[in-house]
């Protein structure tokens, strides 16, 4: 009996020694695999709880497209009991940690991002391979996420708040306008189901950008046009021809 207690308290402390130590390269594998390649955690240093890696955002399988972001990424892990706490920096990008909460749910899961703002280079982007390695945007993409959770309960995802994200400066080598302009993605959950709208808009700038989208459940739709402003045709028309379907002036965005 006594031998038996021995072993299972060996088997134990081997197990909590494996989940302490646990290499942050485990965490790489399982974002690369969950993202099909498309962000990786690249010279991962340190435990799954506190590490830190390049990201790298790639085509995924099959592609030559890969770009990091400047500097590294740095993460803690923390388990509590109501769940995991993560905090996230990033050297380029983030004055303010990002805080994010991991809690079970029934059949699911709830995931909280606490309010806040970063700033990303848009020329990222272009390591995500097509259609943005033709674009190769270059400017600040700005991330402001208020009162967002995502909620998952029987394979389906709900969301709750807004997540904002400004393009600022936007610049591509598809035009000689440097920039472009400036521009606004706000994704919402309307009331009462939690279904997501998405609206675009320009805050400024001679391509002129407008659309909505919702989410059905399973997919995106969205509904747009674009426009150069007036003396801005010639210097627009590569990428007015990319963007959507031309009609006359305009260039039609249909997606989903």
């Amino acid at each position: 009996m006594i031998g038996r207690w021995a072993g299972a308290g060996v088997l134990a402390g081997l197990i909590c020694g494996l989940v302490l130590f646990a290499p942050a390269a485990w965490l790489a594998e399982a974002l690369a695999a969950a993202t099909a390649n498309q962000l990786q955690l690249q010279d991962a240093r340190g435990s799954l709880w506190h590490a830190s890696a390049r990201l790298v955002l790639t085509g995924g399988e099959g592609s030559h497209d890969a770009l990091a972001l400047p500097g590294r990424v740095q993460w803690q892990l923390q388990p509590d009991w109501k769940g995991l706490q993560l905090q996230l920096r990033a050297d380029c990008c983030t004055k303010e940690p990002i805080a994010l909460a991991l809690e079970p749910a029934w059949r699911g899961f709830r995931l909280r991002i606490a309010d806040g703002q970063s700033q990303w280079p848009a020329a990222l982007l272009a390591g995500l391979g097509a259609p943005w390695n033709t674009v190769q945007p270059e400017g600040h993409l700005m991330l402001d996420f208020s009162g967002v959770s995502l909620e998952s309960a029987e394979g389906r995802i709900r969301m709750v708040g807004s997540a904002r994200v400004d393009a600022v400066a936007i610049a591509t080598r598809l035009s000689t306008l440097r920039p472009i302009g400036s521009y606004r993605l706000e994704v919402r959950a309307a009331a009462p189901a939690g279904a997501l709208t998405l609206q675009l808009q320009t805050l400024e700038g001679s391509l002129q950008l407008s659309g909505t989208g919702q989410w059905s459940g399973a997919r995106w739709t969205f509904r747009g046009e674009a426009s150069a402003s007036p003396g801005t045709e010639a210097a627009l028309g590569n990428l007015l021809n990319m963007v959507g379907r031309r009609q006359a002036a305009k260039s039609i965005i249909s997606l989903g």
